[in-house]
């Protein structure tokens, strides 16, 4: 069989093996016998080919993942911060970075809206959020909402609100990823506008203080979960050398676990909003409740936004390298006799 041939015939079924692993004994143990089947051919037919060692570094994998130490089980949640979600977004980097500029575009749009039209504001936001606002503005409590009702309730609302809303964003991802541009579009459109009416008052960096406390994690995880849809997305429209089925299951699973990861973030920011923005809220109002030191405050900041900006756009570049540099050598058994 000319080596074409093999390739043609096989491709599909090595990308699955290589891409798609299963935890099933069974089938790892089917896997590993055809793989050694075709990995036997190809030594055969083809011993200095580029596939037969692209075969034997599957067939490695694999008897890795069938013979691995089971004490690695127990450390499957550190493998997945430490390497898998910093690979997913090295390896879609660039629809984050195609994600973000998309929306900063439209926080511009409605920055340029809001200066050109203060209608705008009240328009896009509605006239009674914007009258409670200013109406606490007047009172010389500009962030008071940030106080009312009961701290946990307030935490649980918020958090079920915001994991419900991402994830919609997330799977509106699947139509061709207008769904996830759509929101996008709102999302950038809300905060330009929602930030843009508290310079207008000349409350704009004490208005970033306040909000970006728990909004520097929340606002992350708006443009990640847009990540993931528009990965989505990606995997139907943009196949490659894949089938449009496997192509579709490769991004789907990348995007579940950027999903994953953004939980607990969703979590924290929602724990952030209600029982420590209005800590740090208490230091620009009029009365003497506890608050938090500016200089506190800012140092908090910098500290998530700066945390999330390492780990998502930084940190997998690190680990690709990583990656690159210490591959692991096919098993050498597989490639003797």
């Amino acid at each position: 069989m000319r080596e074409a041939l093999f390739i043609k015939k096989n491709a599909e079924k090595w990308q699955e093996h290589q891409h798609l692993p299963t935890d099933d004994p069974d089938e790892q143990a089917e896997r590993f016998i055809t793989i050694l089947d075709d990995l036997a051919y190809a030594k055969t037919f083809y011993p200095q080919s580029k596939v037969t060692k692209w075969i034997n570094g599957i067939a490695a994998g694999t008897y890795q993942k069938i013979y691995q130490n089971k004490k690695e089980k127990y450390s499957r949640l550190g493998t997945f911060w430490k390497t898998e979600l910093p690979m997913v977004m090295y390896n879609h980097r660039k629809v984050l970075y195609f994600t973000f500029g998309l929306f900063m575009l439209f926080v511009g749009l409605a920055v340029w809206s809001s200066t050109q039209d203060y209608k705008f504001v009240s328009g896009f936001l509605s006239d009674g959020y914007v009258e409670m606002t200013e109406e606490n503005i007047n009172k010389g409590d500009p962030f008071g909402v940030y106080r009312d009702g009961d701290k946990f309730s307030m935490f649980g609302t918020i958090m079920l609100n915001n994991m419900l809303v991402f994830f919609l964003q997330y799977t509106s991802g699947i139509v061709f990823g207008l769904g996830s541009l759509y929101w996008v579009f709102k999302d950038g459109l809300l905060i330009g506008t929602f930030q843009s009416m508290f310079f207008f008052k000349g409350l704009g960096w004490k208005s970033v203080m306040v909000i970006w406390m728990h909004g520097s994690i929340e606002i992350s995880c708006m443009v990640l979960s847009g990540v993931a849809g528009f990965i989505l997305a990606k995997g139907m429209m943009f196949p490659g050398t894949y089938s449009r089925k496997e192509s579709f299951k490769i991004h789907a699973k990348d995007s579940i676990k950027l999903m994953l990861g953004l939980m607990p973030l969703i979590v924290l920011a929602a724990f952030i909003e209600s029982y420590i923005t209005y800590l740090m809220s208490n230091a620009f109002d009029n009365t003497n409740n506890a608050s938090i030191p500016v200089w506190l405050g800012a140092i908090l900041l910098i500290g998530m936004l700066g945390s999330i900006i390492w780990y998502f756009a930084i940190y997998p570049y690190k680990v690709a390298k990583k990656q690159a540099a210490f591959e692991p050598d096919p098993v050498p058994q597989l490639m003797t006799a």
